[in-house]
Parts: C-alpha cells; structure tokens; sequence
C-alpha cells in the first residue's frame, strides 16, 4: 500500500516542482522583441521561422537571402525570455540543442554578443543580422519583426 503513496508523493513534488519553474519562467519577463535593421526590407517572420533561424535549422530568410543569428549572453534575462517565448524551449534545452548539433557537426551556434546595445550595433553593420532585444531598448535603428 506504501506504492501508491510514492507515487502519489512524486506526483505531487512533481506538480509542485512545475508550478515553480513555471512562476520563475513568467518572472523572466524581459518584454522581448525579435530585430533587424530598419534597413532591412524584412517586415515579419513567423515564430516557427525565427525558431528555425536561431536553432540552425535554416540558415535563410523565407525571401531566400542569408540570415545571421546574433544571441546574447547565456544566462541573460533576454535570451532566456527569448527561447523560452519563441522556440519553447528553456535555456537547458537550448544549450542540450547545440551540444548535439556541434556533436554531430550539423552546425554552430549563433554569435554571441552581450548585450542589446551590441545587438543594435551589429545589426546597424551587418544588415543579414537578425536578434533580440528588450522592447525598451528599440529605437531608430532597428525593425521590430516580431513580439510576444
């Protein structure tokens, strides 16, 4: 009769152990944005297609013309909001997702930059670059393409 009980109990700490990494996820709220430069003729992208660009499953624009990823710091309030938001996966799962990718040489990860004032430089310079960046920190330079 102890079994049902285990397995109750681990149901429990289950849910529980659920309830708050889903409350910790909604407190990484950074309000973020995918970019690229204003100067970009992109308008939009679906949230599958940004997902297939910064999991390296393309490496294009749906119009066909080069797409580079630029990310931000691991750990960052951003990039957390980011993937959890826009691909559906947690930093674990993002970083367990390159592991085997660079395993199996299928490909690199993005470059990484650390912050969204660099984000916002890069992008200005390289006008393929498409990222994120926290909604507060858009101004002229950059395109707003996608948002939560």
């Amino acid at each position: 009769m102890s079994r049902p009980l285990v397995r109750s109990n681990n149901r429990v700490a289950l849910t529980i152990t659920g309830l708050a990494l889903g409350l910790a996820m909604s407190s990484v709220r950074a309000d973020v944005v995918a970019v690229v430069s204003s100067k970009s003729s992109l308008i939009t992208l679906s949230k599958s297609q940004l997902a297939d660009i910064f999991l390296g499953k393309t490496q294009q624009f749906p119009d066909g013309s080069p797409a580079v990823p630029i990310d931000q710091e691991e750990g960052a309030r951003v990039r957390d909001e980011f993937y959890v938001v826009f691909t559906g996966q947690s930093p674990a799962q993002v970083k367990a997702h390159w592991s085997k990718v660079i395993f199996t040489g299928r490909g690199k990860p993005p470059r990484t930059v650390s912050n969204s004032e660099e984000v916002r430089k890069m992008i200005t310079v390289n006008p393929q670059a498409i990222s994120y960046i926290e909604r507060s920190a858009v101004d002229s330079t950059v395109k707003v393409l996608l948002q939560p």
